[in-house]
């Protein structure tokens, strides 16, 4: 497990400054797009955190702190963000 926290350490960019709409942090886990969605399943995160599979019924609340990931049809993050 401290292997799989060093790695994604290692591929997270330096987060820049969080705008006004990167309310969870999103912005920091872009380095994940194009990863496989089990590594979006065993983060351990101190906020709401959702992996949305294709075809998946999701809520329409809009939480600001919650950081979803979005997964394509090949099991890979295609999208993170807030919400």
């Amino acid at each position: 497990m401290r292997l799989l926290i060093c790695l994604i350490l290692a591929i997270l960019p330096v987060a820049a400054q969080a705008g006004s709409e990167d309310t969870c942090g999103a912005s920091g886990f872009q380095g994940l797009v194009g990863q496989t969605a089990e590594i979006a399943r065993l983060l351990d995160l101190d906020m709401p955190l959702r992996v949305i599979e294709p075809g998946m019924a999701v809520t329409m609340d809009f939480r600001p702190d919650r950081i979803n990931f979005e997964i394509d049809d090949e099991g890979r993050i295609m999208v993170v963000r807030c919400g």
